[in-house]
């Protein structure tokens, strides 16, 4: 390679990183106008109400008839709630797409496990993609799984009662960390 053709692929390399940076700030911005998401959509992902996965709307429950939901894994967190007058751990999952989703379920449920056992297995790199969430309905009639797939890659990670759930939600939580403070 000459020294013009490098300097060429390196001003070509260069155009190319503004243009990324360019992509990455427009899909970072909010809607401009008038809208009516302008707040989180909180998704209920169990299958306590005759659908895999739900919202709410006037306390009452709404069905989700999508199948996936995709975008970027923003966080992974535990936080306690209380529901029917019980103390309860929750898992919430926030992806951020055409508005920010906050996934919530039990922190010990096969979705819960599901997913932290997928995310543990991927790379900061991956997870600075987008990534698919779908929930998969178990044999059972209250179990629901999740499906992780990043780009076209279903994430198979498998788990049982010996599986160290401590370590497996440290990693996960350590890999979306460490994608979300990823600069390019």
């Amino acid at each position: 390679m000459t020294p013009q053709e490098t300097s060429e692929l390196f001003a070509l390399l260069m155009r190319q990183e503004e243009l990324l940076k360019q992509l990455v700030a427009s899909i970072n911005k909010p809607k401009l106008g008038l809208h009516s998401d302008a707040s989180s959509c909180k998704i209920y992902c169990n299958r306590h109400n005759k659908s895999l996965w739900y919202t709410l709307s006037n306390d009452e429950p709404v069905a989700i008839s999508q199948t996936a939901l995709t975008g970027y894994l923003r966080e992974l967190k535990f936080e306690k709630s209380e529901r029917n007058g019980e103390e309860k751990c929750k898992l919430l999952i926030s992806i951020q797409a055409d508005r920010l989703y906050i996934l919530e379920t039990g922190y010990d449920t096969h979705f819960s496990k599901s997913i932290l056992a997928a995310v543990a297995l991927l790379t900061p790199q991956q997870l600075y993609s987008p990534v698919t969430i779908q929930p998969q309905a178990g044999d059972k009639g209250t179990v629901l799984f999740c499906r992780v797939w990043a780009g076209s890659e279903l994430i198979m990670a498998n788990y049982n009662e010996q599986t160290n759930w401590r370590e497996i939600s440290k990693q996960a939580l350590a890999v979306t960390k460490a994608a979300n403070e990823m600069v390019f």
